[in-house]
């Protein structure tokens, strides 16, 4: 499946992110051709190809051969400039568009990260790399009477103001909710970064009304969810991403827990693409013994980078039974999390696939235009040595269920009926 997956991003990637991102210029008269080429654009175009190879060279994490670049640098004359130049497109569109088949041609055959993205693209694909988002971060739909907020991130500006789920928003600065559409309600719930939005709610505890000046800033989402099991003192929590912040939630559920006395616990996977090694890392230490090696990361030219469980009190270290569960889309981070468990023993691996088979270090670093290039930097490896498999790592039980929430009950039935032994 990642190979199917990586043959689409190398045909789709290039034109979805310049044709939803950039302007695409109106086809050029000859003559227009012929000036194009008089400013020496051919040079500042050799020269930006040259910046992107030289930050490959530096950071992707195996060798990146000087032969393949000039054997796209030939490419790009013969037939890229040309057939681009002929459809009238703008001097950016050129640099950037033939900068990502650059990134595409000298990059591993398996590698569906690494990635050239303009300044637009570039500025969001951080954020979701990252986890970030800048907005009010409220979400909700609207009723007769209001907007009625169905969740908060609590990392948000409003919610530091005491705006709650349930709570009721009446007006938005000097609009009247009740006589807004829903979809513009929602659009001004995502103003630009810095905005101040004045929202008048009624909160749904006193039903007293509240008016609070919130600011559309940048903050770490929530990824950490319960789910229901059906299942009897089995419970799941479902992660959704990896960010510098999952810990601090994924620890409010589990103390949450511990007060129920669960006899086994559900981890969801499935779909999470990863986010920062050590988001994994710091989950670990919920379940693993504290001060050991988890992981190392190891890449050209660059030291071995080694990961120690983080140290917590005794009181948050949990021996529940676990089974966590995985598909195709489980990567990055959220592999390396299952595998490592899955290797300790520590947890059983259910999942409809293999994993995504992308247990890499990643960074990106910034152009001298404000594009971004989004590398690979390091291979993780187990701590005895072994590099984690580019096939993903492999369930201990192959479920073919992806429906719902069916597999999720069918790992709680497990837990409930066959716990593991405590470690």
């Amino acid at each position: 499946m990642k190979y199917v997956v990586k043959f689409l991003l190398l045909l789709l990637l290039p034109s979805a992110v310049f044709a939803a991102s950039e302007p695409v210029s109106a086809p050029l008269p000859a003559a227009a051709l012929t000036a194009t080429k008089s400013f020496n654009a051919h040079a500042e175009y050799l020269k930006y190809f040259e910046e992107v190879y030289a930050q490959m060279d530096s950071h992707y994490y195996t060798d990146v051969k000087r032969s393949d670049y000039d054997r796209f640098i030939k490419a790009f004359d013969e037939k890229i400039y040309p057939s681009l130049l002929l459809e009238g497109k703008s001097n950016d569109y050129v640099r950037w568009r033939s900068a990502a088949y650059l990134v595409d041609f000298l990059k591993q055959p398996d590698d569906i990260f690494s990635r050239f993205l303009p300044p637009k693209p570039a500025e969001k694909f951080a954020q979701e790399v990252y986890g970030q988002k800048i907005d009010l971060g409220i979400e909700g739909h609207k009723e007769a009477a209001g907007f009625v907020v169905d969740f908060i991130e609590p990392r948000s500006d409003a919610y530091d103001k005491g705006l709650r789920e349930a709570d009721l928003i009446v007006r938005l600065d000097a609009d009247d909710v009740t006589v807004l559409d829903e979809s513009r309600i929602k659009e001004k719930l995502v103003p630009l970064a810095g905005a101040e939005v004045l929202i008048d709610y009624i909160d749904s505890l006193e039903r007293k009304p509240h008016a609070i000046k919130v600011i559309s800033r940048e903050y770490f989402k929530q990824t950490v969810f319960l789910k229901s099991t059906g299942v009897k003192d089995i419970y799941c929590v479902d992660i959704q991403k990896f960010n510098q912040s999952t810990h601090e939630d994924f620890g409010r559920f589990i103390a949450m827990l511990e007060a129920k006395s669960p006899k086994g616990l559900v981890l969801d996977l499935r779909g999470n693409p990863g986010g920062p090694p050590l988001a994994a890392l710091a989950i670990s230490a919920f379940f693993l013994p504290n001060g050991e090696t988890f992981a190392y990361f190891e890449g050209k030219n660059k030291p071995r980078s080694s990961l120690a469980i983080p140290t917590l009190p005794p009181q948050f270290h949990v021996d529940w039974p676990i089974v966590i569960l995985v598909n195709n889309m489980t990567g990055s981070a959220s592999e390396l999390f299952s595998g490592i468990m899955q290797d300790r023993k520590r947890a059983l691996v259910f999942g409809t696939s293999r994993t995504a088979g992308q247990v890499l270090l990643k960074s990106i670093f910034d152009m001298s235009d404000k594009s971004t290039i989004a590398l690979m930097v390091a291979r993780g490896h187990f701590p005895d040595g072994r590099p984690f498999s580019l096939d993903g790592v492999a369930p201990n039980e192959l479920m073919p269920l992806e429906k719902n929430d069916e597999m999720v009950t069918l790992a709680a039935k497990y837990l409930f009926v066959k716990p593991q032994e405590k470690p």
